[in-house]
């Protein structure tokens, strides 16, 4: 008997986090296509986190490209004071060997 969970380890804003820092410069399209969900949701939630200082923004021509500041804060109860470099350095660089087992669309 196989059960399937339905939750996840980290929130929406975690996952969509996760997310761009292995798909960098991503639309929010693209975003809200590989997580199923709202491109609404997906816009808030980009908001929150670039409120946060944990996102950069590129522009091309009407569209917008995301990619994770590394450099920002990680926010956290727990892990405060680390930046987001600490916690996401090694999933980037283990994405960036290994696309397909990390989620990558096509």
């Amino acid at each position: 008997m196989t059960i399937e969970n339905n939750w996840y380890l980290v929130s929406s804003h975690g996952s969509i986090l996760f997310y761009i820092a292995v798909n960098p410069n991503c639309t929010i399209k693209e975003i809200a296509e590989a997580m199923s969900l709202t491109r609404r949701t997906v816009w808030g939630v980009i908001g929150d986190l670039r409120r946060a200082a944990m996102l950069n923004v590129r522009r091309d021509g009407r569209r917008h490209h995301y990619s994770v500041d590394l450099d920002g804060p990680f926010k956290h109860p727990v892990l405060k004071g680390f930046s987001l470099r600490v916690v996401l350095d090694d999933l980037i660089k283990q994405a960036s060997r290994e696309p397909e087992a990390i989620g990558h669309t096509a």
